[in-house]
């Protein structure tokens, strides 16, 4: 008893089942979890360490250099990166691709245990500073900005802080972070020379300071039957309580006080390490992130609720604008998904209902939904999110759902409608199909099971694409075989017409005789056809354009300023003012929300925040109209490089997949700086003189100048003064030092929005006369133990020399790379790379340099490698199946040799739509090798039935087999093909789609014509000659049908 009669027998069951899995998908679809991108986890963990006062060299040997020894004793790197610059460590850790993320936090446990063992080998001053930072990749898919005018930055930030704290408990909220939020400090401004006048050691005020503001305990005290806590005044209450404090006394003996040789003021941090602005306005953002497994959608509606509850209490003049809402795209992508859904299954209804008649379309059109309704109960259960791939999945398993039911239905169709007794032909027809089908649909499965085993970032961003398609085909040949025929039972009826006619007369079956016919009869000119179209197509794949990842179409787009190194951040802010001002101008703009210093918080998955960088700025635009993207993109950057030739500037749309920094990169690594630089200059002036490439740039960008006053040895060591008593003076006397915190009680900030307790740093800094040039250095005073006064500066230092250095050293893996980036202006990376990899190429290297090309040639070229390594042993598993199924090695062979010949379709869709040959491409094409696979096997096995069941000639059976099987692998193609068409409109599934529909469209000629002939060349068949017989018997045939066929098999 088969699947299929059991399911017959049994069908109150097979209903019960049936509801089940409907109600179950229903109710999946509404629980799915949605995110816009897939749940991705960055293998980079960052190592930060201060080093105040060290240049990038100095950092890079002394600390650098320790860091990256300890990241590469473990065994789990994969690459180490670092960028040294003045007074900080950045360390970028990358682990290898088989690390997922239930792994990885191992993984950053074992390397935060090699940096603390490595804390020995650090300078004194900086032991125990670093700091691992692993979590830089969550995506804060909500990002709000709040401003308003006339609002300081405090006030900014107390209404952020009170938000926050609402925020975190909203569902499916996992972290909630402020971005821009400026660091109040207390600026303590001493005039220097007040106190050279009266003799007092400013060192002596800090430790005063200090001891005055620090927590001590003072013990507890037992009053009756009471113990209680002992608990002194005399701390600061307020700033201007440190005004009061007693500092000394003067030769008079009279009381000075703090007041008397200095003023304090609160302030911002200056300079700031970043800035957001919203709109031009001042803003400090929020950052919201989802949990693991959470609903973006959800999220985002709790989180609006939550603000209109709290809108009452919002300030007046308070705005709380959106720079990035993912639940808002992921709501568009979701009902865009349904309306696809439901258009591709009206496709398929159609189709099947003008081919196969009402009852058959309505049959398969149920099973179809059934499917889709078990695949997501299936998601829902295996916690697949639904997001832009496992979305994009859908579509492509919705055209391959058909294909076993249609099979099953057409065979079950036509001898029922003949009077055959239905049980009896529904045990044949599933006994029969089963298992090629289950073959079938297992080849098509492994075709996508390349991406499902990658490792590397591109397959863990795709991984979601194998397994809803694994669970979709899995769950059609499930359904083919079981409520199918069920369903064939209840509602074909024999048909005394039906039975009378041929069902394969109509003129299309006729035609497709004919040239079925004519096919086989030269056979040898059909070959030589075929492979003359393989080798044109095989050079005209050359021509085809290649990139990686397409651009998406987000209403945003970025704009990238680098401005000259060592750039203040105060003059960066000018500039993005004038930028702001500009782009709020252009037709379409919305709004634009502007990063000072540094990159945004990672809003979208693709997005890599730039690190911090004073001289970087970056526009994100929202726009009303996503088409309107191209020409402002053309516009802003015609109008930037014309305006500001100063700044490297461009603009760009956001890009779908991995990737960071320019399009095309060329690395140089070697052990001399000065000659990494030269290189870089030869490379950059290729870039210019192509004229196709924008923003080219290197990472070390220019050297800067800086002041290095020379100390007067023997003076300095009169006067009781070392090296360092002179760097604190500097600083003091010029920038401001941090000389202690002023610990601010939390009841200092009362009120609705309760301030939380904080440590305000207090820097010491001399009034803005003694402070505004470099010419205070040489009237500057420092205290000189030995004199027990202050005395000139210029008497234990002279001179301010400038000299030239690098503003950052950036190595891979410890050595010395200097990275080049460049972007088209227009057309492709891949155009812009083939145009300058040659004359880049030829640059003499000297020995010991060498040359490594990134980008995105480097993220494509190492996707395809990790594709391609799991690829042979499906490929395998694919011929031994086709093997299995048939024992027959010549058959394998012909279902196998047509597969190549399918690039004749997928050349030939590319270069008429002008379309891109990328990574998701690549995937179409393994798909569609998966597909013609099954259509062959499906023809071949009715190969097999017309010669074993019903005794049919070879030749005979090929031509009756071929015309049985045409309106099957047709419909598959035409629903496939029509099925794919929602796609089309998705830049990230357009190429797969292109090459899957034309590809697939052609491969109904190779299984139709080019199997059948292929078929009969391997076994020698010939109208009315004699054959080997390629497939043995079951039972005896007559003698009249296999007359002139020896027995033996193939």
């Amino acid at each position: 008893m088969n699947a299929g009669e059991v399911s017959v027998r049994n069908k109150r069951v097979s209903f019960a089942a049936m509801f089940l899995l409907l109600l179950g998908g229903v109710m999946g679809y509404r629980n799915l979890g949605r995110l816009e991108d897939p749940e991705f986890t960055i293998k980079e963990a960052l190592v930060i360490t201060p080093y105040p006062g060290a240049s990038a060299e100095e950092v890079a040997a002394e600390v650098t250099n320790p860091i990256e020894i300890a990241c590469q004793s473990l065994g789990q790197l994969e690459r180490v990166e670092s960028e040294s610059t003045r007074g900080r460590s950045l360390v970028r850790a990358v682990m290898k691709d088989r690390y997922n993320q239930v792994r990885i936090p191992q993984v950053w446990d074992e390397l935060r245990r090699k940096i603390n063992d490595a804390q020995a080998q650090l300078p004194p001053s900086v032991r125990g500073q670093s700091m691992v930072v692993d979590d830089f990749g969550d995506v804060y898919g909500v990002f709000l900005a709040i401003s308003g005018e006339g609002f300081t930055y405090p006030e900014l930030r107390r209404y952020a802080e009170f938000l926050r704290r609402g925020l975190i408990k909203v569902g499916d909220v996992k972290q909630v972070e402020l971005f821009g939020e400026q660091q109040e400090t207390v600026y303590l401004e001493i005039s220097r020379s007040r106190l050279a006048q009266l003799g007092i050691n400013e060192e002596s005020i800090y430790s005063q300071l200090q001891a005055k503001n620090v927590i001590s305990n003072s013990g507890r005290v037992r009053v009756a039957d009471r113990f209680l806590p002992i608990d002194p005044k005399g701390g600061f209450d307020s700033v201007d309580d440190m005004l009061e404090m007693v500092i000394g006394s003067d030769s008079s003996g009279k009381q000075l006080f703090l007041k008397d040789v200095a003023t304090v003021e609160r302030g911002y941090q200056d300079p700031p390490r970043r800035l957001l602005r919203f709109d031009g306005k001042p803003a400090v953002g929020i950052g919201i992130s989802t949990v693991k497994g959470g609903n973006v959608v959800t999220m985002g509606k709790g989180v609006r609720d939550f603000l209109a509850a709290q809108k009452h209490e919002q300030p007046l003049g308070i705005e709380i604008g959106e720079i990035n809402f993912q639940p808002e795209a992921v709501t568009v992508a979701t009902d865009a998904f349904v309306f696809n859904l439901f258009k591709a299954v009206t496709i398929v209804f159609v189709v099947l209902l003008i081919a196969m008649g009402f009852r058959a379309g309505m049959i398969i059109g149920g099973i179809l939904i059934l499917t889709i309704l078990a695949t997501i109960l299936c998601m829902f259960f295996a916690n697949i999110l639904m997001e832009r791939i496992s979305l994009g999945a859908f579509i492509i398993a919705l055209c391959m759902l058909t294909d076993n039911a249609i099979v099953v239905t057409e065979s079950i169709k036509v001898r029922v409608e003949k009077g055959e007794e239905k049980m009896l032909v529904i045990r044949e027809s599933v006994a029969q199909n089963q298992w090629p089908l289950l073959g079938a649909t297992a080849i098509a499965v492994i075709a996508f099971a390349a991406i499902g085993l990658s490792e590397d970032a591109t397959g863990e961003y795709c991984n979601s694409l194998f397994w809803v398609i694994f669970i979709s085909l899995a769950l059609s040949w499930v359904t083919a075989i079981t409520f199918t025929p069920l369903l064939c039972y209840m509602f074909f009826k024999p048909d005394k017409a039906a039975a009378e006619r041929d069902p394969y007369a109509a003129a299309p079956f006729r035609m497709y005789r004919a040239m079925l016919v004519a096919a086989l009869r030269f056979r040898w000119v059909t070959l030589a056809t075929v492979l003359a179209m393989f080798v044109a197509a095989v050079y005209g794949f050359g021509h085809v354009k290649q990139n990686f990842f397409p651009p998406a179409t987000r209403p945003q787009f970025l704009v990238d300023a680098f401005l000259p190194a060592g750039t203040h951040i105060r003059d960066s802010e000018k500039f993005a003012a004038e930028i702001e001002k500009y782009l709020k101008t252009q037709d379409g703009v919305k709004h634009v929300s502007t990063f000072v210093g540094s990159g945004g918080l990672r809003f979208l998955l693709v997005y890599s925040p730039e690190s911090q960088n004073s001289a970087f700025v970056q526009f994100l635009v929202n726009v009303d109209d996503e088409n309107k993207i191209a020409r402002l993109v053309e516009d802003v950057q015609n109008h930037l490089d014309e305006a500001y030739p100063d700044a490297n500037v461009i603009a760009k749309k956001f890009l779908l997949g991995p990737g960071a920094g320019g399009r095309v990169q060329a690395r140089f690594s070697g052990p001399d700086s000065g000659k990494l630089r030269e290189i870089s200059r030869q490379v950059r002036e290729i870039y210019k003189q192509d004229g196709g490439a924008l923003c080219v740039r290197d990472d070390w960008a220019e050297k800067v100048q800086s002041i290095r006053p020379e100390l007067l040895e023997l003076q300095a060591r009169r006067s009781g003064i070392t090296r360092v008593d002179v760097s604190n003076a500097l600083e003091t006397g010029l920038e401001g030092r941090t000389v202690g915190f002023y610990r601010e009680p939390g009841e200092a900030g009362g009120g609705i929005f309760p301030q939380e307790t904080r440590l305000l740093p207090i820097v010491a800094r001399p009034p803005e006369a003694e402070r505004s040039s470099v010419d205070a250095i040489h009237s500057m005073q420092i205290w000189s133990p030995v004199a027990g006064r202050m005395i000139p500066l210029s008497q234990v230092a002279s001179g301010t020399q400038t000299s030239w250095e690098d503003p950052a050293v950036m190595r891979r893996d410890r050595f010395p790379t200097i990275t080049v980036h460049a972007d088209p202006r227009t057309g492709l990376p891949s155009q812009l790379f083939a145009r300058v990899r040659d004359k880049i190429e030829k640059i003499e290297l000297p020995p010991g340099y060498k040359l490594e090309w990134g980008g995105e040639y480097e993220d494509s070229g190492r996707a395809r490698a990790a594709l391609a390594e799991p690829l042979p042993m499906a490929l395998v598993v694919m011929v031994f199946i086709v093997v299995t199924l048939f024992n027959s090695i010549r058959t394998t062979m012909v279902i196998c040799l047509a597969v190549p010949l399918a690039i004749i379709g997928v050349t030939g869709g590319l270069l008429l739509t002008n379309s891109a040959f990328g990574f998701m491409a690549l995937l179409g094409a393994i798909a569609l090798g998966g597909e013609q696979i099954k259509n062959s096997i499906v023809l071949v096995d009715e190969f097999r039935t017309q010669m074993t069941d019903n005794g049919k000639h070879p030749y005979e059976a090929v031509v009756d087999g071929s015309v049985s099987r045409l309106r099957p692998v047709m419909l598959v193609a035409i629903t496939t093909v029509l099925g794919m068409i929602p796609l089309l409109q998705d830049p990230f599934f357009s190429a797969m789609a292109v090459t899957i529909m034309f590809g697939l469209g052609f491969a109904c000629v190779l299984t139709m014509i080019v199997i059948p002939v292929l078929f009969v060349i391997f076994f020698n068949v010939h109208k009315g000659g004699t054959a080997p017989a390629p497939f043995k018997a079951d039972s005896p045939a007559p003698d009249s049908s296999l007359a002139g066929v020896e027995a033996t098999p193939a």
